[in-house]
């Protein structure tokens, strides 16, 4: 029986080429599939019969924008996950889900090795790797652009001469990555961290400089899920695509960053992510009312390592799963709605109300009816900095010696 390789398959150029390279280079028949995380653009049908006219022997194609909405996105959202305290984990998080996918296709079809269409240098082979050895550990991986020189002047050429159904012209010196929880854009003239971005690379955001009347939205959430904008019911999906478009329209979530990738280097990133962080900064403000504070202060922390393990591929390690359960318990309360006003590129909170709430009008109001016992301030203070104030005459005493 001959060998089969699931491919990791986005309908553009390397992944097209790499159906035949692969093939003429292993022997083995390919099978491509393709996952739907939101990313916009040709239908999954289209990609689908490229595929099969590029040569892969089966396509499969999975519309998987739920499943990425309320699986692996909102997981985010809890995590108020930012990598390095500005990266939203745009790719980091739209992997899992298609290593998923690619491993259910390797079983259905029976194939024996895993390909996708990563670098050398870059994030996501492994975190497509390591996916890959957790959820299909009999299972080989191979990377045509790493292990087989499929460099893109060759694939250009490999698909002129085998006439392949897909256009090879057209030149685009960005490296970009899409889905429904944002954009990712690297290389080419952003390579000089100088050079400022030029407006061309944006496509999921106005530019802020000159924005429409500000936009107020209110957010509702159910335990740290968002379950509703301005009082109208919506899946998680659809609330990230709406919050998308009127934080967009706003130039809200443009991020520039030089991040520290995990094979060693820095890297200068632009992201778009307007739902992203729009919804990030409501769940954070939500979460000042509702979580008690020393539960809060840990999970910032917690936070911050979540977000390192999912950008480092670790999305199936045992220490996320526990990391997951930590988190899951501190949205129990998380219920209410935020109202936030969008523009200029911010996004601004301004009302909170929950039934969950921890803040206490009358112990916080300074006028009558102020149910807080200043009596008790002095005592507290006097306890509160009594080992500082020890330690302190132990320090006059040994140096006045």
């Amino acid at each position: 029986m001959t060998e089969r390789i699931v491919l990791a398959y986005s309908g553009g150029l390397d992944t097209s080429v790499a159906i035949g390279w692969i093939g003429e280079a292993t022997g083995a028949e390919v099978i491509a599939v393709a996952v739907d995380v939101g990313q916009g653009g040709e239908s999954l049908e289209t990609i689908r019969q490229r595929a099969l006219g590029c040569g892969a022997v089966e396509a499969y194609v999975a519309d998987a924008r739920d499943e990425f909405a309320n699986e692996y996105a909102m997981p985010t959202l809890k995590a108020n996950a930012l990598y390095q305290g500005h990266y939203p984990l745009v790719s980091a998080i739209s992997r899992p889900v298609i290593v998923k996918h690619l491993v259910k296709a390797a079983r259905e079809f029976g194939a024996t090795t895993v390909a996708h269409g990563c670098t050398g240098k870059g994030n996501d082979q492994v975190r497509f790797e390591v996916g890959i050895q957790t959820l299909g550990p009999d299972l080989k991986c191979i990377a045509p652009v790493r292990d087989l020189a499929l460099t893109r002047d060759k694939a250009i050429a490999f698909a002129e001469e085998k006439g392949l159904p897909i256009e090879t012209t057209k030149k685009n010196p960005y490296s970009i990555d899409q889905n429904v929880w944002g954009r990712a854009v690297e290389t080419g003239y952003l390579e000089d961290i100088w050079n400022a971005p030029t407006k061309d690379i944006y496509d999921y955001t106005a530019t802020p400089e000159f924005p429409p009347a500000p936009d107020e939205v209110t957010i509702t959430f159910e335990a740290g899920v968002p379950v509703a904008i301005d009082g109208v019911k919506h899946t998680p999906l659809q609330i990230i695509q709406e919050m998308n478009r009127r934080a967009g329209a706003q130039g809200v979530g443009r991020i520039d960053v030089v991040e520290d990738r995990l094979v060693g280097i820095k890297s200068r990133e632009i992201y778009e992510a307007p739902g992203a962080m729009a919804l990030i900064t409501a769940h954070k403000h939500l979460e000042d009312v509702t979580i008690e504070r020393e539960q809060a202060r840990f999970k910032a922390t917690v936070g911050q390592r979540w977000s390192e393990l999912v950008y480092d591929g670790q999305w199936f390690s045992a220490l996320k799963r526990s990391l997951d359960a930590f988190i899951e318990d501190t949205q129990k309360y998380v219920s209410g709605d935020i109202r936030m006003v969008l523009h200029g590129g911010q996004a601004i909170v301004n009302g909170r109300r929950s039934e969950t709430s921890l803040y206490d009008f009358d112990l916080a109001t300074y006028d009558t009816g102020d149910t807080f016992d200043q009596s008790m301030a002095r005592g507290f203070i006097e306890l509160w900095g009594m080992s500082s104030k020890v330690a302190s005459g132990r320090d006059l005493r040994v140096q006045g010696k």
